[in-house]
């Protein structure tokens, strides 16, 4: 599956020297990224970085060895500006919805299902058109404080 991005070019015509706007388009591959976490509560990358708009084929390894009920690990992207703390707090108590509140899910860009050991999963969105940092976490109970990083959007176009 192929992006593509709309970007706006300004150039002169060549007849009468007249301003005049062309819609170019420039394809992006999707971008594949794996995420690891593991039986010390940690992801193996803290940051990533993704253009504008582009899509993220993202695959979320648990390479533990303890028990799910134990030692899940999901992938949860967020609003930029969101208290993962807070959001981390309110989502303890609702282990159906792998700990995301309810009240909290708008909050929500985009998310894998919690993980037991040796299970992956990959999800596939559409990275913010907004450039900015997003943060991401697990949102098992007590992971958050170590497994969370940053996925920073730019502007494909500088």
């Amino acid at each position: 599956m192929r992006r593509s991005v709309r970007v706006i070019l300004v150039c002169m015509l060549s007849i009468g020297g007249a301003t005049g706007t062309v819609l170019a388009e420039i394809a992006m591959d999707p971008i594949s990224i794996v995420i690891t976490g593991n039986d010390q509560m940690r992801y193996d990358k803290q940051e990533l970085k993704v253009p504008a708009g582009a899509t993220i084929n993202l695959t979320m390894k648990n390479i533990g060895r303890l028990p799910k009920s134990a030692m899940g690990h999901n992938f949860v992207l967020l609003h930029r500006g969101t208290n993962i703390q807070a959001f981390s707090m309110a989502g303890i108590t609702s282990p159906q919805t792998d700990y995301i509140s309810e009240d909290k899910k708008e909050l929500v860009l985009a998310k894998t299902k919690i993980l037991g050991p040796r299970e992956k999963e990959t999800i596939t969105f559409t990275a913010p058109e907004e450039p900015g940092e997003y943060p991401y976490l697990c949102t098992f109970p007590g992971h958050s404080a170590f497994m969370k990083g940053v996925m920073t959007v730019f502007d494909p176009i500088p």
